[in-house]
């Protein structure tokens, strides 16, 4: 008698989740995709597409139930995180507690977390939708210079300000740009963090009967002329000292554990304060955008796509075990420093030899929007090196080296 067929639930189907969708076909399984656009390419490699929000928990837990899934998996995607524990754990199927789930994926309530659990974290007020702006000025004229607002349940550095001189005028702007990105109508004043390292950490981890296997810790570049707030690739090694970065792996697995996080691939953003103390910005339970499980993937050998399908599903059979590597590597993100129609992309002679893949997700001749916003890459670029001085040497002014001609 043939075996029954399992189905997966994979909550969203955007250019960066294609991977996931492909990954679950090619191990047999029956993919399921839910998705709100009408036009995400993921429709057209699952075997099933409902066209839903993935935020919509009730109505994701009734399509689950309909098509008897054995595992639910929010690939790279913060907000349907929440909605693929929420399911799983109706259904009783793999996941990490919806409450830490919920607790990483609210800024507020992970700062809040933080602080009662004895972890270094800025001072932090959540601010309603709609406060005014002087009494939240007024608050934020006690606290440490500069101050930061954003939303609290948006992700890709959406709706971020940092302000040096927090008066009621500044405040009500960065009022509006995070309540723009706001679902749930609680927005964020928290201090600035002072880094002693240069860089903001970033990467994944991928954790295993409540252990961290994989590190992939590496450290975000940015484009400083945009603000310096949006992540523009990840390089590695990170380039932290190695007491740095044995104090930062600590908190991470301190954390993990706290939370009680069993499996599964998580996001890491953070701060090595001026005492060389590692501050989370956040621990995203999920995988991290900008291809970050691909370019991890071809660092490590490992097949960081497959393990994350794997987990949703029950199976724990693949070997994630990484301790990091000396190569150097790196991606970019192309984007655009203003609004305007893609023209071609400029590349220097001398990285030219760099770069192995390159992902597109604009065409030359299609309309581009200022890079504010992780949505808002025009495509990833991967680049080997021939060792870490030489990436240096190239990564300094990677935006003019490689660069979106914008008409």
């Amino acid at each position: 008698m043939e075996r029954e067929q399992r189905s997966i639930l994979l909550l969203g189907g955007s250019r960066q989740q294609v991977v996931a969708i492909e990954c679950a076909k090619r191990l047999g399984y029956r993919t399921i995709l839910c998705d709100y656009l009408p036009d995400n390419p993921g429709q057209f490699a699952a075997d099933v597409f409902y066209q839903e929000s993935t935020t919509d928990r009730d109505r994701m837990l009734e399509i689950a139930r309909a098509e008897g899934v054995s595992g639910v998996l929010a690939y790279a995607s913060d907000p349907a995180a929440l909605t693929a524990a929420y399911v799983a754990e109706a259904l009783g199927l793999p996941t990490n507690p919806l409450a830490a789930v919920e607790t990483l994926s609210t800024k507020h309530l992970f700062r809040a977390y933080l602080a009662d659990h004895g972890f270094p974290a800025p001072a932090a007020h959540p601010v309603p939708v709609g406060s005014d702006a002087d009494e939240v000025a007024k608050i934020a004229s006690h606290m440490r210079q500069p101050v930061v607002i954003k939303p609290t349940d948006s992700s890709g550095s959406k709706g971020v300000s940092v302000l040096d001189h927090p008066d009621a005028d500044a405040v009500w702007d960065a009022l509006e740009a995070a309540a723009t990105f706001s679902r749930n109508g609680v927005l964020l004043l928290e201090e600035y963090i002072r880094a002693a390292f240069p860089r903001v950490i970033g990467g994944d981890i991928f954790v295993v009967d409540g252990m961290v296997r994989f590190w992939g810790l590496m450290s975000c570049l940015r484009d400083e002329s945009l603000g310096g707030l949006v992540p523009i690739g990840e390089r590695c090694p990170s380039g932290l000292s190695c007491a740095q970065e044995r104090a930062v792996r600590d908190q991470i697995q301190a954390l993990v554990d706290s939370l009680g996080l069993r499996f599964g691939e998580f996001n890491v953003e953070i701060i090595v304060g001026e005492d060389d103390t590692p501050y989370f910005l956040e621990l995203g339970a999920r995988a991290g955008g900008n291809m970050i499980p691909v370019q991890l993937s071809d660092i490590s050998g490992i097949d960081l796509i497959e393990a994350n399908v794997r987990a949703a599903m029950g199976d724990a059979a693949l070997d994630v075990a990484f301790d990091g590597s000396d190569a150097a590597a790196a991606t970019y993100v192309l984007h655009a420093d203003r609004a305007g129609t893609l023209a071609g992309v400029d590349i220097a002679p001398e990285i030219a030899p760099c770069i192995y893949r390159t992902v597109m997700y604009v065409e030359p001749g299609q309309p581009v929007e200022r890079f504010d916003g992780a949505g808002k890459a025009l495509g990833i670029f991967f680049l080997r090196f021939d060792d870490v001085a030489h990436m240096e040497r190239l990564l300094d002014g990677i935006t003019a080296r490689i660069r979106a001609v914008v008409s």
